[in-house]
């Protein structure tokens, strides 16, 4: 789903939604007021957001796993596994599928292990069973089943938090008013056009940017798709990198590929002699016997100060 203009701006589309987005907002505040999270006996923590589309959620939550490791903890992802059909189980990336766990499990996999359950409470108990000595949430701030002990905040720097209505007339998970009582910092990635740090000078606030693992450009054209939240962002990078794109498609986040789809991009790309690019989270929904015609653009978060965050994060574990 493309962002709809309104969810950038007030207009009169977002005003007279406004009454579902109020309905949306008091039943997430229901929901979370009805239910009790319940402890583990490890550290939680939660990377989340209050918006809807992409922040950089995973990769902040793939470099905050590095650092613990960094930090001799042996953390665990606990992630709701959207789009897949297995709940409960501690994901294998050489067994497991998309269809089987989600997309974002198997990338979050690359870098520690992940338990996949949208009842982050037992997840949560089957990663500690399984050796877990401290658990990273991806996703989950709305999430009523665990309790949280450091819960960060993501805004993408360059879309803030929108118009600061709730879903559908806003792109606000629930009120900023309060999300931010329960969240203890506040990460913004990418340049803050919004003046976030000044908003949220309360809160400890660590920044850091979207850095592309790439050496140097393809020569020939190339073709980028995506399937995830904000994919002006991924094209983006491609352009920053040097990349000259010939065309750009858009698919809904989360997108499940079929066969036929992606045939019918391998041979645009022929007739048009392009390469074909796409994010880490859509090249391993690809069937691996024709990922050899896609490349990846891999990203990491590049901190501008990781020792402040790297002490922020000892200190509270």
């Amino acid at each position: 789903m493309k962002t709809p203009i309104y969810w950038k701006k007030k207009n009169i589309y977002s005003y007279l939604l406004s009454p579902l987005g109020l309905l949306y907002q008091y039943a997430t505040l229901l929901n979370m007021t009805i239910k009790k999270p319940q402890k583990v006996n490890k550290p939680v923590i939660c990377i989340g957001n209050l918006t809807a589309g992409g922040t950089g959620k995973t990769p902040v939550a793939i470099s905050f796993a590095n650092i613990l490791q960094e930090l001799d903890k042996k953390p665990f992802f606990v992630s709701r596994g959207y789009g897949g059909k297995l709940h409960n189980i501690v994901v294998d990336k050489n067994i497991h599928t998309p269809q089987d766990v989600g997309d974002e499990p198997l990338l979050l996999a690359r870098q520690a292990p992940v338990v996949v359950n949208p009842n982050r409470f037992e997840g949560a108990k089957l990663a500690i069973k399984n050796g877990a000595d401290i658990i990273v949430m991806d996703d989950g701030f709305q999430n009523p089943t665990l309790k949280k002990d450091l819960s960060f905040l993501v805004f993408d720097g360059e879309f803030g938090y929108g118009n600061g209505m709730c879903i559908p007339a806003g792109p606000l998970r629930e009120s900023l008013a309060s999300g931010l009582k329960r969240a203890q910092a506040i990460i913004i990635i990418g340049e803050d056009k919004h003046n976030l740090a000044n908003k949220f000078k309360d809160f400890p606030i660590f920044k850091g940017h979207i850095k592309p693992q790439i050496p140097t450009p393809e020569k020939e054209p190339i073709i980028a798709f995506a399937g995830i939240g904000r994919p002006e962002k991924f094209y983006n990078s491609l352009r920053l990198c040097g990349f000259k794109i010939y065309q750009t498609i858009n698919f809904a986040d989360h997108h499940q590929y079929k066969r036929d789809e992606l045939l019918v991009l391998i041979e645009k790309a022929k007739k048009n002699k392009c390469m074909l690019y796409t994010t880490s989270k859509d090249f391993v929904k690809i069937p691996s016997d024709i990922r050899g015609y896609f490349k990846v653009l891999e990203i990491t978060i590049q901190w501008e100060d990781e020792e402040k965050l790297r002490h922020f994060l000892a200190k509270n574990i």
